[in-house]
């Protein structure tokens, strides 16, 4: 018997970097893809016209199915990529938080489709916090994969 299913999954590694350019805490964390973000993807491939994810943002609280907890920054994402080969049903998104931008006790992530705060949240993540420092680097690789090939 053949089944066909359309599943979202995610996982996303956060590297924080010293002034030096120096990996200083590295960790893999599994995500939430949400409701908003099924309905995301589902208007994506109509003609609902429903903005594309363009931004990630972080937080020092517990993301809810909407929104994060406590957002402290969203940032245009550095990039959005398609993977390759046998990864071709991959989307990578990439956020970078610089010097200065974000120095937190950061303990969320999610991606958005707003530059301002609200708008669709595609996935969330919730994370032992990363003590960004006024000097560190902060660069989320996020892997989206649709389906199971």
């Amino acid at each position: 018997m053949l089944q066909e299913r359309m599943l979202i999954k995610g996982k996303f590694r956060a590297q924080l970097f010293d002034k030096d350019g120096r990996l200083k805490d590295e960790r893999l964390i599994e995500n939430t893809v949400t409701a908003l973000g099924d309905a995301h993807v589902a208007d994506k491939m109509s003609d609902a016209g429903d903005a594309a994810m363009g931004w990630m943002a972080v937080g020092t609280g517990t993301p809810s199915a909407t929104a994060l907890g406590v957002e402290s920054d969203r940032n245009a994402l550095t990039s959005t990529t398609q993977g390759t080969a046998g990864d071709d049903n991959d989307v990578i998104y990439v956020g970078t938080w610089g010097a200065g931008d974000a120095t937190a006790a950061l303990t969320e992530a999610g991606i958005f489709n707003l530059a301002t705060l609200g708008g669709t949240m595609f996935v969330s993540a919730t994370f032992a916090a990363i003590n960004k420092g006024a000097s560190d680097t902060l660069v989320i690789t996020w892997t989206v994969t649709f389906g199971s090939t």
